[in-house]
């Protein structure tokens, strides 16, 4: 079956899976493992019988859909080579979307046409309370039904190795691993280098975790804390951690959507201040401009069907903006006890990435709420559209953000959970207790006061 050279939309990925397991059915089975909470069916691709488990996590993130074409690639890859079931007694069990319901409410632009304002125009992605990785009131009291589905998984694979597949809308590819996996940042490398694929190494949702290697990282260890600080630290309680009991190395693999060549750019910058304060600026200036528009719009939505939904998300970006900004600051004076790391051009550009990012999250989400309104009483559209442009231009004139194609996204993200499985064999699986010193204890503090 040849590869899409789309994104897969949630019924493509089920209609794939399927004549997978019709084509080997000695090989392949699929098998219902949960439901979303609009009741649609988490479906678990299993290939091989060995007794060695791996669990692959697609779509964790509703707009982050390069898992779903990667799960297909690994399962053909796998049915197609002995070596990665028989050979290593190995089962892969690869989830095929574990946010279909937010998937589908990305598909005005999952197929295409891949341009940067249609993306954010048509952007979904839920707020932290129901994204279904996290474990914001821990495991016992996971509230969501994918995050049930998963957690059970998780507890009858046990498995040694597991991937969280995500997608970074503009800048570069980089690994998270929850322990270190020696000799990964130099596979990562070549593979990135063969494909054309930018190494961010300088990640913003890495900004003060420990480096394993260029574009590889360590998570920290999870802790609780408030919402601001859950929303901006992913070292909080998650499914990431959660079968560390059992041995489990959980690896998180970023496949970037338009690529960004300075995210590999690891040389120190000519004028660090002036660009921190150049994105502390911009990102205040459109957080101002956006809570406004937030609040002119908000009266006019009571007849929107799901708005509380879409603006779960804006109150997240709106009420970790302003902090992000002052941790940024040069000038500012935060409370923060820890100073920036060295800023090189990667760091910096990762930073000017993410700050664009967030105003073009939230300014994509309020077009949306708008345009599904009807009408327009606020005039909030001119202003919205403005924004967008501006900063869609900016990833495209300034930051040379390019497009990379569907196949090779998912060529990268599948090469790399193949290298990282190929290491991982060479490590003894050792049992440890997710009570262990410094988890879950101390009071979560936001990653950039951490």
């Amino acid at each position: 079956m040849p590869p899409l050279p789309h994104y897969p939309t949630v019924d493509e990925l089920g209609a794939r899976a399927a004549a997978l397991v019709a084509r080997h059915p000695r090989a392949a089975r699929l098998r219902r493992v949960g439901v979303s909470r609009a009741g649609t069916p988490l479906w678990l691709l299993g290939i091989g019988h060995g007794s060695r488990q791996v669990l692959v996590v697609a779509g964790p993130h509703a707009n982050e859909p390069v898992g779903g074409a990667t799960v297909l690639r690994l399962a053909e890859r796998a049915l197609a080579d002995p070596w990665l079931t028989e050979g290593a007694d190995t089962t892969w069990n690869l989830l095929l979307c574990l946010d279909p319901d937010g998937l589908r409410r990305n598909e005005r632009w999952l197929t295409g046409p891949y341009t940067l304002g249609h993306h954010f125009r048509n952007f979904f992605r839920p707020g932290f309370l129901e994204q279904p990785e996290w474990l914001p009131d821990g495991a016992p009291a996971a509230a969501l039904p994918e995050t049930r589905a998963l957690l059970a998984l998780q507890d009858e694979l046990r498995p040694f190795l597991q991937y969280s597949l995500h997608g970074v809308d503009v800048g570069g590819g980089f690994v998270e691993l929850t322990r270190d996996l020696p000799g990964l940042d130099r596979r990562v490398a070549g593979i990135a280098a063969r494909l054309g694929i930018p190494r961010e190494l300088g990640a913003y949702d890495a900004l003060y975790w420990p480096d394993l290697g260029p574009a590889v990282y360590r998570i920290p260890p999870p802790h609780r804390g408030d919402l601001a600080a859950a929303i901006t630290e992913a070292a909080v309680e998650s499914t990431w951690f959660h079968p560390h009991r059992h041995g489990t190395l959980t690896a998180v693999v970023e496949a970037p959507m338009w690529g960004v060549a300075a995210v590999a750019d690891g040389s120190p910058h000519a004028d660090p201040e002036a660009e921190l304060r150049s994105v502390s600026r911009t990102l205040r200036q459109d957080t101002l401009l956006l809570s406004g528009l937030t609040a002119r719009i908000r009266p006019h939505l009571t007849a929107v069907p799901d708005a509380a939904r879409l603006l779960a998300p804006v109150g997240d970006y709106l009420l970790v903006c302003p902090g992000l900004a002052d941790a940024w600051d040069p000038d500012s004076s935060n409370d923060s006890s820890r100073p920036l790391p060295p800023m090189t051009t990667a760091r910096l550009t990762a930073l000017r990435l993410a700050g664009r990012r967030l105003a073009l999250r939230t300014a994509g989400l309020l077009h949306q709420l708008v345009t599904r309104a009807g009408h327009d009483p606020a005039g909030a559209l001119p202003e919205l559209d403005r924004l967008i442009d501006a900063r869609c231009a900016d990833y495209r004139d300034v930051s040379r953000a390019r497009w990379i194609s569907v196949p090779r996204q998912a060529e990268y993200q599948a090469r790399v959970v193949l290298a990282a499985f190929e290491l991982a064999l060479r490590h003894p699986r050792t049992p440890s207790h997710s009570g262990e010193p410094g988890w879950g204890s101390a009071t979560a503090v936001p990653m950039h006061r951490e």
